[in-house]
């Protein structure tokens, strides 16, 4: 897929046309800066109405971020994509200026794992993927 910034997936060789651009869960993850983790949750405490409505624009429903304080402070981010076209509703997203200043707050938090990596805008992706290996309704 396309998509880069913060929900950029893995590369795919298929065409875009044929790859699964459909509901689906992404669970990712990156570092949290450790002197960064007071300020993380404060700003989460009271995300920017924009940035909310964005995402919920965007598709997404379900997301939640989880904390890690072991071996190193992690975040684990959690969502369901319900749309039909996850490259144009990211792009979207990628566009709004409030989410970009949002992202450009945050991604000061964090440590990104991804090799390469510049920011939640640009580059090859910020948050690491995930594989999902099980599910149960």
């Amino acid at each position: 897929m396309t998509s880069k910034g913060l929900w950029a997936p893995k590369q795919s060789s298929a065409p875009s046309s044929t790859r699964n651009q459909g509901p689906r869960r992404i669970g990712q993850w990156l570092y949290l800066k450790p002197e960064k983790i007071e300020e993380y949750k404060k700003c989460h405490a009271a995300v920017w109405p924009a940035v909310l409505e964005q995402i919920r624009g965007s598709n997404i429903r379900d997301y939640s971020i989880f904390l890690s304080m072991e071996p190193r402070p992690t975040l684990f981010a959690s969502f369901k994509y319900v749309g039909s076209a996850f490259d144009e509703d990211m792009a979207r997203m990628a566009e709004n200026p409030k989410v970009k200043e949002w992202w450009a707050m945050t991604d000061g938090m964090q440590e990104s794992p991804v090799e390469g990596a510049i920011g939640s805008a640009r580059g090859p992706g910020w948050w690491g993927q995930t594989e999902e290996v099980f599910y149960v309704e």
